[in-house]
This record gives C-alpha cells, structure tokens and sequence, in this order.
C-alpha cells in the first residue's frame, strides 16, 4: 500500500492507502473521495477523473500518451500538471504523491 493523498478544492484532504498495480482513480473511487467522478470506470473515455499533479512529484510520472492528452482537451481548466487518474498507476514511488482535484468535472 502506498499513502496518497488527495486534496479538494476547498483544500480538505484525504490521505488514502491505495493499492500498488491499481489506478489513481481507482484509489480514489475505493475510498469515496469527493470530486474523483470515474464515470467511465477507467477506460480513458471521458475526463472525471482529472486531477493536477503537484510539481514536486511530476519526475515521478510517466508522461502522458498521445490518447490521454486528447482527453485532457476535454477537462475543465486543464494546465500542464494536468493528469487523469485513470491512466497513473500507484507504485511504491508515489509515497507520500499529493494530487489536488479541480473545483468541478464536469
């Protein structure tokens, strides 16, 4: 398990224990963190699950393929510590990975 924590836009955070080999999202989605939609339950079809990546930990990440940068065009407000959850899953190398969620997904 690796502690990720996920801060709202109002600024609560939830620090989780998410499993290794499964996605952010699904993290998220497990232990009911508001504002982490998923309505697509993870197959890159849809934006709900954006979040921003703080700076700090982005050399952490693999960049993002060509298709999830073609549904980041369709997130609200995306900025280039923009990610989609679905697509970064959790290694032991996220410890302590902080993510804040937009104010809305949709």
């Amino acid at each position: 398990m690796t502690k990720i924590t996920f801060v709202e836009f109002s600024g609560t955070s939830h620090e989780v224990d998410a499993q290794n080999e499964h996605s952010l999202m699904q993290a998220a989605v497990d232990h009911g963190v508001p504002g982490i939609i998923a309505d697509c339950g993870g197959s890159l079809s849809c934006a709900t699950c954006h979040v921003y990546v703080r700076p700090e930990f982005a050399q952490l990440l693999v960049p993002p393929t060509a298709e999830e940068q073609a549904m980041l065009e369709m997130a609200i407000d995306p900025t280039a510590r923009s990610r989609l959850s679905c697509c970064l899953k959790v290694s032991r190398e996220f410890e302590g990975l902080i993510v804040d969620i937009p104010e809305r997904q949709i």
